[in-house]
């Protein structure tokens, strides 16, 4: 059964640095796209940035767009999310999820890593 495990996740102060890894388990992995969302908490899952599994394009939401930097290692099946300037609003559980492709609906999701940003 393919699924997809979220590491990385922590606590760091404003202005820090992570990064966040999901391994994806299976044989399927460079046939999809996949994105990375967050939720904070009382508000709504939103997206954060995805990458495309052929030429690698990637796309960003507003609020991390220079922050964040999205990409993948077919080789070893995982995505990955470089997380730099970090500030308190990026507190939120954060998740990995495959699409088949641009517009279809992501179908299969990790659990979870939880990032805390301190002020």
């Amino acid at each position: 059964q393919v699924q997809l495990v979220e590491t990385g996740g922590g606590l760091v102060q404003a202005g820090g640095s992570l990064r966040l890894s999901c391994a994806a388990s299976g044989r399927t992995f460079s046939a999809y796209d996949m994105g990375w969302f967050r939720q904070a908490p009382g508000k709504e899952r939103e997206f954060v940035a995805s990458i495309t599994m052929t030429r690698g394009t990637t796309y960003y939401a507003d609020s991390v767009k220079g922050r964040f930097t999205i990409s993948r290692d077919n080789a070893k099946n995982t995505v990955y999310l470089q997380m730099k300037s970090l500030e308190p609003e990026d507190t939120a559980v954060y998740y990995c999820a495959r699409q088949r492709s641009a517009g279809s609906a992501y179908d299969l999701w990790g659990h979870g890593t939880q990032v805390t940003v301190s002020s």
